[in-house]
């Protein structure tokens, strides 16, 4: 009974998750459209990567240790995404290098932050439980904080500072290689939990 209890709590934070995620993506994909910021733009793409990651843990919670090792190793190439959309962006900004908004960054990045905080919060409990998948969501909202914090610092940066689009270019792309350390931290766990299996 206490199984089912821990599984269904597991659940339910996984859905919240999912649908915070997905509904801060639409936000801040259309704040980073609108004033043309290479670190919003990168956070968005990862707020939506983060929602389809907590759909298919979902998805996969009750089945094996070999399935769900093998459905993290698809995640850890499902969290190389934002980073190869990041590096896009990034040239495409370097080409044409006007600052975003810098209050808008700042204030969007803040509610990224909030969103961010309360998923890990969720998923803070959960981080050990169905080995790789649960980790790949704790791992991805708590390195979506940090990344938070930096797109606030941009948004200040270029306020007062540097009036210039490179602090954004340099956070998302500091975002794209956070991305890409998660993905490398959820294959390896992935590949242990497959072979624990095996």
């Amino acid at each position: 009974m206490k199984s089912d209890t821990s599984d269904d709590l597991l659940r339910r934070a996984v859905l919240w998750v999912a649908m915070l995620n997905l509904a801060y993506f639409g936000i801040e994909f259309a704040v980073a459209l609108d004033i043309g910021s290479v670190s919003l733009f990168a956070d968005s793409v990862d707020f939506l990567e983060d929602s389809l990651v907590n759909i298919l843990i979902l998805t996969a919670l009750g089945w094996s240790a070999r399935n769900r090792a093998r459905v993290g190793m698809v995640l850890a190439a499902i969290l190389l995404v934002p980073g190869l959309a990041t590096l896009w962006t990034a040239w495409t900004k370097v080409n044409l290098p006007v600052p975003p908004a810098p209050f808008a960054l700042s204030i969007t990045g803040t509610g990224a932050l909030a969103i961010n905080l309360f998923c890990a919060f969720l998923l803070a409990r959960h981080r050990h439980r169905s080995g790789s998948l649960t980790r790949a969501a704790f791992l991805s909202a708590r390195n979506d904080a940090f990344a938070n914090v930096a797109i606030i610092a941009a948004g200040l940066v270029t306020a007062f500072a540097w009036r210039s689009a490179w602090p954004d270019i340099i956070v998302g792309l500091a975002i794209g290689v956070m991305n890409a350390d998660a993905a490398r931290e959820v294959w390896q766990a992935a590949r242990e939990e497959h072979s624990a299996a095996a």
